[in-house]
């Protein structure tokens, strides 16, 4: 059975997210996501994806193939809120980083989302979030898809 993180606010979601990077750290008094975004600085030190992938963290997986893991978030903001990331990061820090050799892995990650949109029985619609730098809200430098939905998204969502 695997163990899932259960976090109920922002601030222990940071205090996991900081306590495994190895630098720079981002600090545990930030106070939101933003902050937290505004901190990181990327790196080609492993990420808590990187641990995440390794099993070295635990995580609820919901898709797992040799490519791809999907996990659930552990601050959820919309009641299906999935994290869909490759599981080799190839310089693929950020969505900016994407060069042509990307294209396959790219398409691979919307395409399981529509798997995991159907698995999870979110047939009135759903949304794919790809935050990509400071002003993007990045905060985990190895490129992440978010797969949102469960009920109505508001626009414009920023």
């Amino acid at each position: 059975m695997e163990k899932q993180v259960k976090t109920s606010d922002k601030g222990s979601r940071l205090a996991v997210i900081s306590s495994h990077l190895v630098t720079p750290q981002i600090p545990m008094a930030a106070a939101s996501e933003k902050e937290a975004a505004l901190a990181a600085v990327p790196s080609d030190s492993p990420t808590i994806f990187d641990k995440i992938i390794n099993k070295e963290i635990p995580s609820k997986v919901v898709f797992e193939d040799d490519k791809v893991l999907a996990f659930r978030d552990i601050n959820p903001q919309a009641p299906t809120h999935i994290l869909i990331i490759p599981k080799v990061r190839d310089g693929l820090t950020g969505l900016c980083k994407a060069e042509e050799r990307h294209t396959e892995i790219l398409g691979q990650l919307l395409y399981t989302a529509k798997l995991i949109a159907k698995q999870e029985g979110l047939d009135d619609g759903f949304r794919i979030v790809i935050n990509d730098g400071p002003n993007g809200c990045q905060s985990v430098y190895h490129l992440h898809v978010h797969l949102l939905g469960g009920r109505q998204l508001n626009w414009p969502p920023g």
